[in-house]
């Protein structure tokens, strides 16, 4: 996969494939980007899961926190990673260990060795993007839960 670029229907068959999102890195500040992106895709009808080891137990925008994805109770189909490119790798491979389906890493997050990994077992991989952006980008409907 050339992760430089990605076609409109990779982007929007993730996106609307996915139902499930678990959010790693996510903060209880609703001036971080990984708040906000939590808020917004809850908004168009994703469930999703913060995931903050120094925020678990708690709550953000309502959400119960996990300290980390083995721990959340219902099978994942999407990791958004909201961490530095040097801690990406360990996170998708957490991804594939939970066997969730999609791997992104937000904006100005890349790890190509993490992303040979997971698609090496079969998970499909978005670098570098952010779906809020990308759901309205190519103007996607809420999903269905």
């Amino acid at each position: 996969m050339n992760h430089d670029q990605y076609s409109d229907d990779y982007i929007e068959q993730i996106l609307t494939r996915t139902r499930t999102v678990a959010i790693v890195g996510a903060s209880p500040n609703p001036a971080r980007p990984s708040h906000e992106v939590m808020v917004h895709l809850r908004g168009k009808g994703y469930r999703v899961y913060p995931v903050n080891p120094a925020e678990a137990g708690n709550e953000i925008a309502g959400e119960q926190v996990y300290a980390s994805l083995a721990g959340i109770p219902e099978a994942i189909d999407m990791v958004d990673i909201f961490r530095r490119s040097d801690a990406a790798g360990q996170f998708s491979d957490e991804a594939v260990a939970i066997s969730a389906r999609y791997v992104w890493m937000q904006l100005d997050v890349r790890d190509d060795e993490a992303a040979r990994r997971a698609e090496a077992a079969g998970l499909s991989v978005v670098m570098n993007r952010c779906p809020e952006i990308e759901i309205a980008r190519l103007n996607l409907k809420p999903v269905l839960t």
